[in-house]
């Protein structure tokens, strides 16, 4: 892997299979969310661009500590010793798009969405 990637191959791989993506955020209280790995779109510099069309107590959230976690996995993904599936434990900081560019490509993909959640990954573990 690229030293300068924060992302490995693995994690793609995990992308490319259905899953549960879950988003812990803190700030005013803890709060958790759930979207799809198929939503997840990421940029050429590794950031995460996921559709919104909730969000709103993450965003609450965000506004008082942007910083997040996300655990993302698949079971169709060997794990670490051939292990029947894998998973991510992303840490980040993230904020809200509301419009351009990125948000305009996202609209188009998911017509559903209200404002897109972008993360910048500081760093992605597998656990599995």
């Amino acid at each position: 892997m690229n030293q300068d990637k924060k992302l490995s191959d693995k994690f793609y791989d995990v992308l490319k299979h259905e899953g549960v993506v879950s988003i812990v955020s803190w700030g005013i209280e803890p709060h958790l969310v759930n979207t799809w790995n198929s939503f997840v779109v990421v940029t050429e510099d590794e950031r995460l661009l996921i559709p919104a069309y909730g969000f709103r107590k993450t965003e609450k959230n965000v506004n008082v500590n942007n910083k997040i976690k996300l655990a993302i996995g698949s079971k169709n993904v060997p794990g670490y010793k051939d292990y029947p599936g894998t998973g991510f434990i992303v840490e980040g900081t993230a904020r809200y798009i509301e419009s351009g560019e990125e948000y305009d490509m996202m609209k188009q993909r998911f017509d559903f969405l209200k404002r897109v959640f972008e993360v910048t990954v500081e760093k992605a573990k597998q656990m599995l």
